[in-house]
């Protein structure tokens, strides 16, 4: 039985889950930041970190830990110790993204961080890939 070149594509395309064949225009929100006295403030944390789809302390803590701060969390926005600029600011945000929210396998956002025991996975709901992630411990 010989298959040509149009059904062999059919059934591999019937076998790409429905969100893979989806493209997502994703952006990473910039930084709304100001800097008052020594310390600095995130106006808009909460939003980003729900556009990435991480909880906000997590967010956090890779911050405070990359920037070597301290910093809380005061409803909607983060006022961090020290002056940073916006351009620092957006280049974490920028490598927290490719660290621990987008898929190193098929490069799509829809993630979830796992934790199994000591070690973190990052988990793609699109392709299923499971990569593990450094631990901010």
């Amino acid at each position: 039985m010989k298959l040509d070149y149009e059904a062999l594509l059919e059934r591999a395309l019937s076998k790409i889950p429905e969100k893979a064949k989806k493209y997502s225009k994703y952006e990473i929100p910039e930084v709304d930041s100001i800097i008052i006295g020594s310390k600095t403030v995130i106006h808009n944390f909460k939003e980003i970190a729900d556009k990435l789809n991480r909880k906000s302390d997590f967010l956090l803590k890779y911050l405070v830990r990359e920037l070597a701060t301290s910093g809380t969390i005061e409803e909607t926005r983060v006022v961090l110790q020290g002056k940073f600029t916006k351009e620092q600011i957006d280049k974490l945000i920028k490598e927290f993204v490719k660290n621990y929210v987008v898929c190193p396998s098929c490069g799509k956002f829809d993630t979830k961080i796992v934790k199994e025991g000591r070690l973190s996975f990052l988990v793609c709901d699109v392709c299923g890939a499971k990569n593990p992630v450094k631990s901010l411990s």
